[in-house]
């Protein structure tokens, strides 16, 4: 099938139009989950007029096969974990810890390079729309949500472009509302619904941050 998004920025603008009900709403924050998700977000954010920040969060990857996620952590020590891919991919519990360590310290050196000085958003009693590039699994997704709602928002929104529709329909259980663009089947891979889907440097996401700040809303 053909590509359904030139890149993330239009990507994200073909998902802030299912959005618009949250636009010009002061009490919205939009979060991406870095690195993919920050263009879709920012897009997101610039059309509903809404600010943007990051929510951190790494996945797990099964070694040897990394791409393969057994959970994720993410921003405040959560971990979640994929009891049926641990079994399947037989790791034991030392392997899953070594990569746990490893991913949190990209995790805080991300959270660094992102955030520098600034300080965490407020979250509590705000409507929280929760933005990647796409989901696979959602694991990383399921983790993020799981950190946020630690912070008490008042509604919690995943948002992404493309997405198998079990994923999503998963993602309703523990998320307020979930807005997938496409839900394709068969889904392959993120990467396949994208004309350009390379990669999102770390200057990039500092530099749509910054740009961000300047907006007025």
């Amino acid at each position: 099938m053909p590509a359904q998004f030139l890149d993330r920025y239009d990507a994200g603008r073909q998902l802030a139009s299912r959005l618009s009900e949250y636009a010009d709403q002061p009490n919205t924050i939009v979060l991406a989950l870095p690195r993919g998700g920050v263009p879709v977000a920012y897009e997101v954010a610039r059309l509903l007029n809404a600010p943007l920040d990051v929510v951190l969060v790494r996945k797990l990857g099964v070694p040897g096969h990394e791409e393969l996620a057994m959970g994720a952590v993410a921003s405040g020590g959560v971990r979640i974990v994929d009891i049926e891919v641990i079994h399947a991919a037989q790791v034991t519990r030392e392997e899953l810890d070594a990569v746990t360590v490893r991913e949190q310290r990209e995790l805080a050196r991300r959270e660094g390079e992102y955030r520098g000085d600034r300080p965490l958003p407020l979250i509590r009693g705000r409507t929280v729309i929760l933005v990647d590039d796409g989901l696979a699994t959602g694991s990383t997704m399921r983790a993020a949500i799981q950190a946020l709602r630690q912070e008490q928002p008042a509604w919690l929104i995943v948002a992404v472009p493309v997405a198998p529709g079990q994923t999503c329909q998963e993602l309703r259980v523990v998320a307020d509302d979930v807005v997938c663009g496409i839900t394709p089947d068969p889904f392959y891979a993120v990467g396949q619904w994208y004309e350009d889907f390379g990669h999102t440097s770390d200057e990039e996401v500092r530099d749509l941050l910054a740009r961000a700040a300047t907006l007025r809303y």
